[in-house]
């Protein structure tokens, strides 16, 4: 049996509101009892995980109890949700807005890569905006599949893990990778602020992965296309690329 939670989290978070669930774990919004911060929690539950992946809560270091079943993680609260929400609810968004997320997303990715961590699961669902407001600034979440290159004497990684619209291709193919897989995620990000949807479908990884290898060219929106900025398409073709001397679209 689970545990169950209650309105207190140890001695000191009181839960709130239920902000999210998945297969492993639930949020939920807490205020600290003498502070007043407020914070998410992220309750894990240990029997759904696989041995992997209970080895990858080691890179969510800041546990705030533990119980018979689950595990909690004090985490920053974003107010603004994340970006899945954002898109769903605004569509695509104009350029403007897209350069200064993907500019906010290309600083977070260089912190990770600084700390030699591949993500491996970026996508909107992932990414929280930290309040309501027009200047939200982005935050990278959820480190639940991510690794360190370190771990490998080569920096490689061949776990297939991830949401498939997001996977890069050489992951698709059960290939070795490294931490350019986070750069074709960014640059499906990139293509669905833009557009308003991913750049690629597929009912299955296999006819996911042909109709990416038969793509020619990226399918923007005609009516986006043509008040495109150059350089906004050309940091598109580039992200989606397995090579990054070789662009996928050429």
């Amino acid at each position: 049996m689970e545990f169950q939670i209650t309105g207190t989290i140890g001695r000191d978070y009181i839960l709130g509101a239920k902000l999210g669930e998945g297969p492993l774990s639930t949020v939920w919004k807490a205020e600290h009892r003498t502070t007043g911060q407020v914070v998410a929690l992220k309750q894990v539950h240990l029997s759904r995980l696989t041995p992997k992946l209970k080895k990858c809560l080691e890179c969510e270091m800041t546990f705030l109890s533990s119980a018979e079943g689950c595990v909690f993680l004090v985490l920053e609260f974003c107010a603004g949700g994340n970006l899945a929400s954002y898109i769903k609810h605004h569509g695509r968004v104009q350029e403007c807005m897209a350069k200064r997320f993907m500019s906010q997303l290309g600083a977070g990715l260089e912190v990770l890569n600084s700390h030699c961590i591949i993500h491996r699961d970026l996508k909107p669902a992932n990414i929280l905006l930290s309040s309501v407001e027009s200047e939200a600034v982005l935050k990278i979440a959820d480190f639940g599949l991510s690794r360190s290159r370190t771990s490998r004497p080569d920096g490689s990684a061949g776990m297939v893990c991830g949401s498939p619209l997001y996977m890069a291709p050489e992951i698709l193919q059960f290939q070795q990778y490294d931490e350019k897989v986070d750069m074709w995620s960014i640059g499906t990000i990139l293509f669905e602020l833009l557009n308003g949807y991913p750049p690629f479908h597929g009912r299955t990884n296999v006819q996911l992965l042909q109709n990416i290898k038969s793509c020619t060219c990226l399918p923007f929106s005609p009516y986006i296309l043509p008040a495109l900025e150059p350089d906004s398409l050309d940091l598109c073709l580039r992200l989606l690329s397995k090579d990054p001397g070789i662009g996928l679209f050429h």
